[in-house]
């Protein structure tokens, strides 16, 4: 009996780096495909995608057998990475206010790629309906956080919430894709400087 227990042990043991890899297998797709959507927008070719992930197509369809299963994918693993990148930095940084900045930046970035995701995730498609939800669910916490950490700290006014901090990011980013011209950093930048109390 002992031996059994000892079998099915081992098997468990085994079976773990399967799953750890294939969630690295799964991050690296997701990854790819949203360097891909970037580049080339939603419809990017599924082979693309694969020469980036440096793996075949077939790899892709089985992880994700519709592109809106992709799309909705590389969205909800851009929120993950958005969310766990919070309490992150607020260990990593010198300050709470540079935790802040640094998420903020993250932020940006998720939002150039999620625009270029717009059409597709106001379609019809039952599965995009609950990820501006799932969005605001994840992110909000995370961003109050931060902003609750800075203002403790004394270095950033109190009189904002983290929904409207997360608004005002992304009404600056709109449009940013189509506008060679336009630096949102720039003017986010400057949106993060005056959170900073003057007195």
């Amino acid at each position: 009996m002992v031996q059994e227990q000892d079998g099915d042990e081992s098997a468990e043991h085994a079976a773990r780096p399967k799953r750890a890899d294939a969630r690295r297998n799964q991050k690296t797709l997701l990854d790819a495909a949203a360097a891909a959507f970037v580049a080339s927008g939603v419809e990017a070719p599924v082979r693309d995608i694969a020469a980036r992930a440096g793996v075949g197509t077939a790899t892709i369809y089985r992880h994700f057998p519709t592109r809106a299963d992709l799309i909705i994918g590389v969205y909800r693993h851009q929120v993950e990475s958005c969310a766990e990148a919070g309490p992150a930095l607020l260990v990593s940084s010198p300050t709470p206010y540079a935790a802040l900045g640094g998420w903020i930046d993250l932020f940006v970035d998720f939002l150039v790629t999620k625009h270029g995701l717009a059409a597709v995730l106001q379609s019809d498609n039952a599965g995009f309906e609950t990820l501006h939800a799932y969005f605001l669910d994840r992110l909000v916490p995370v961003c109050a956080q931060l902003l609750d950490a800075a203002t403790a700290s004394g270095e950033i006014r109190s009189d904002l919430s983290a929904l409207e901090l997360m608004r005002g990011v992304g009404n600056l980013c709109i449009g940013a894709e189509n506008d060679p011209r336009y630096d949102v950093r720039r003017l986010v930048e400057l949106l993060v400087a005056g959170l900073r109390r003057q007195d």
